[in-house]
């Protein structure tokens, strides 16, 4: 895998990020270090994490992903110049008062997550700081419009872009980016480090899979015409496009041990909507049909896309990993992303 630039940053990361969410959850330390030591081994030099992780949150694990990573890099000398490391600070709080207290993201609060962060991850520098999700209102994580009447931003974005550019002048972060943005929210940011000569976003974090497309309603336009990187997050949507859940194939075993097993809040969720679950089932057919594993087809049609500027896998196990990275080598020609399009025109895109 070739580095590529990530937006208009000096950041170089490979085209396939290790993410990290299930550490300290599903994962305990020494398998989190072992997945680390494998990733990095076969070539991949992009880390993302985030100051809420592990997924699902809870008080009890907050922050212990972040923690996984910095003992892991303490223990290994020189592993910090070896790697690209992204993590986040959380938005208002969604109901998670252990990550800080009030509705808002204030420039204090953004300050004050970055520090926490570099302890935990023991480094001086954090390499891709990222939102988690914008401070205002907006249409995610399922919500499928934006409404005026849940406006609640206390935090102009402005005052955000002044409080990132004091972590970049002090050293502390080398670029900036975004996650669960939208169209606006990517071009005022970009538009307002330009007007006052604040840092410019390099990337936004997105989910984009075959069964959760919304990114390609404008928001490719957008992030290519402003050069701003597609993070690619939940390829796999949350297992479904690995056939797991389908009921055969080679991973059907693997059901129980999955998220949409292991926690029911996640069955109530977008990824386990009846209609996303459907649609996962006929894209994994899809795959088959065209003697490609659901994994391959998935993650392929991520990895080639002109949109994505690096996909984050996340796995649980080894063999996962291997299986993703594996993927990389995958082609899928004309015909079969056309097939694609026409199940989405069909299903269109239920994960959103």
């Amino acid at each position: 895998m070739n580095p590529v630039s990530l937006g208009t940053s000096d950041l170089r990361v490979t085209p396939i990020c290790l993410g990290t969410m299930t550490f300290g959850e599903q994962v305990n330390e020494a398998d989190s270090h072992a997945i680390l030591d494998r990733a990095v081994e076969r070539g991949v030099n992009f880390i993302d994490t985030a100051e809420m992780y592990p997924v699902p949150p809870s008080a009890p694990t907050y922050s212990r992903t972040e923690t996984f990573i910095g003992h892991w890099l303490s223990s290994r000398p020189g592993m910090r110049q070896k790697i690209a490391l992204a993590t986040k600070v959380a938005g208002p709080s969604r109901g998670m008062p252990w990550v800080r207290a009030g509705q808002g993201m204030t420039p204090a609060d953004i300050e004050a997550s970055c520090h926490a962060s570099l302890k935990r991850l023991q480094t001086d520098v954090i390499d891709l700081y990222q939102i988690h999700w914008p401070e205002r209102h907006v249409p995610a994580f399922g919500n499928l419009y934006y409404d005026p009447a849940q406006e609640k931003s206390e935090t102009p974005i402005r005052d955000q872009l002044e409080a990132l550019a004091k972590l970049v002048q002090a050293g502390k972060v080398r670029a900036i980016g975004l996650s669960n943005e939208t169209p606006y929210g990517v071009h005022e940011f970009v538009r307002l480090a330009e007007e006052h000569g604040l840092p410019r976003i390099a990337s936004t974090q997105n989910p984009y899979c075959l069964i959760s497309r919304t990114y390609d309603n404008g928001l490719d336009e957008t992030c290519h015409r402003l050069n701003v990187g597609l993070l690619a997050y939940s390829p796999l949507g949350f297992g479904l496009l690995t056939g797991k859940y389908d009921g055969t194939g080679i991973h059907s075993a693997d059901a129980p041990r999955g998220r949409m097993s292991l926690y029911e809040r996640m069955k109530n969720q977008r990824w386990g909507r009846e209609a996303s679950i459907a649609a996962a089932k006929r894209y994994n057919q899809l795959a088959r049909e065209h003697g490609l594993t659901p994994t391959q087809l998935a993650l392929a049609f991520c990895y080639r896309s002109w949109r994505v500027a690096s996909t984050i896998i996340g796995v649980t196990t080894l063999a996962q990993l291997d299986e993703d990275l594996d993927a990389w080598s995958v082609q899928l020609s004309p015909e079969l992303l056309a097939a694609c399009d026409a199940i989405r025109l069909e299903m269109r895109d239920p994960a959103n």
